[in-house]
């Protein structure tokens, strides 16, 4: 089984990419592969990745990768969540196919189109810059077709109250790479970012509680990672600042699917990003998205006449990716090594 390694700046963990042609075929095999590579990644000191991506060639002729997420979860080696996407672990799985030959080496203007096997996005990854080390990618999110701005909405309204202990809470739901929960930070008791940035414990465990409440409010499985929850404010400096909960613990930032989520649902009047945004004083463009770790601008291209708007895509620009390399067995006493491969391994083209 061929493992490399990389991690997209902003994300909670490298991402383990996986050479689809050399994993089990079957979903319980390829689910007793990942749980001992769980082992053999703490063994090598790689015991924080829990993310794994499973890319291979792509047979349809509109794209270049086909693209398979498993968000392992902490519970135990053999539990994972399959029911859904992550954005910085995309740009790493085109970031290792591109650094083994699986596609073509990646230069600034190319663009690799990656087919989402878990919900069927098609995200385009276009390559700003590389170096031996990485790449910065702008990733597109497609809308195929273009979507109108109420199918984003999980529950058709803009605004949902969910029964959250004794009290209505309002909160948008909204689903574009992944399902998200959106809610107020004020709703929550947190009025300033530098609360809503600390370390508080409180609120973490008030996040987890109220993507529970809604999950059961709606029938969902309370388990695993979906829908993800942040808790948004409107900041002075005219952003919106975003606190999202990953797995296990606080995002560092904000998850790329969270980001192309807020730049979304910012264009649904009346949604909670929408309110909050205009609260901060945004009107058009890029939305900036304030983030414990740096500032995130996501912007969003609709078409169509007023009154029949629709979103055709959603991006963010300056991701940067670092190759960490392949895996190696432990004791190997070999790093992972960021240069480039070799020019003797073939690029593998499209094929019918």
């Amino acid at each position: 089984m061929n493992v490399g390694l990389a991690r997209a700046h902003g994300a909670p963990c490298p991402t383990a990419v996986l050479d689809g042609r050399t994993v089990p075929g079957t979903e319980a095999g390829l689910l007793d592969a990942l749980a001992a590579l769980r082992g053999r990644l703490a063994e090598c000191g790689e015991g924080d990745v829990l993310k794994n991506a499973v890319v291979r060639p792509s047979l349809h002729p509109l794209f270049d990768l086909d693209y398979y997420f498993v968000q392992s979860l902490p519970d135990s080696l053999d539990s994972f969540d399959l029911r859904g996407s992550c954005g910085h672990s995309i740009l790493a799985a085109v970031e290792v196919a591109a650094r083994t030959g699986m596609i073509q080496p990646l230069v600034p203007g190319c663009r690799v189109r990656v087919n989402v096997l878990n919900n069927g996005d098609n995200v385009v990854c276009e390559a700003e810059a590389s170096s031996t080390s990485g790449t910065r990618f702008t990733a597109h999110f497609l809308c195929s077709p273009p979507r109108t701005p109420d199918s984003l909405l999980t529950t058709g309204e803009p605004v949902t109250r969910v029964s959250f202990e004794g009290r209505g809470v309002p909160v948008s739901m909204v689903s574009i790479g992944n399902p998200y929960v959106l809610v107020p930070a004020a709703e929550l008791g947190v009025d300033r970012t530098e609360d809503l940035f600390a370390d508080d414990p409180r609120l973490f465990d008030t996040m987890l509680r109220l993507r529970i409440a809604v999950c059961e409010a709606h029938g969902w499985n309370t388990s695993g990672s979906f829908p993800k929850i942040a808790a948004l404010l409107p900041d002075p400096s005219g952003a919106l600042a975003v606190r999202a909960v990953s797995v296990p613990s606080w995002h560092p930032t904000v998850a790329l699917t969270g980001a192309i989520c807020l730049g979304a649902a910012a264009g649904v009047e009346g949604s909670v990003p929408w309110s909050l945004a205009r609260a901060a004083g945004h009107r058009r463009g890029p939305l900036p998205l304030l983030t414990p770790g740096g500032t995130v601008r996501v912007s969003a291209q609709t078409s169509g006449e007023a009154g029949d708007r629709r979103l055709a895509w959603v991006s963010v620009a300056g991701k940067q990716v670092d190759y960490r390399g392949p895996l190696r067995p432990p004791g190997s006493g070999t790093a992972p090594t960021t240069a480039e491969p070799s020019e003797e391994i073939p690029w593998l083209p499209l094929r019918a």
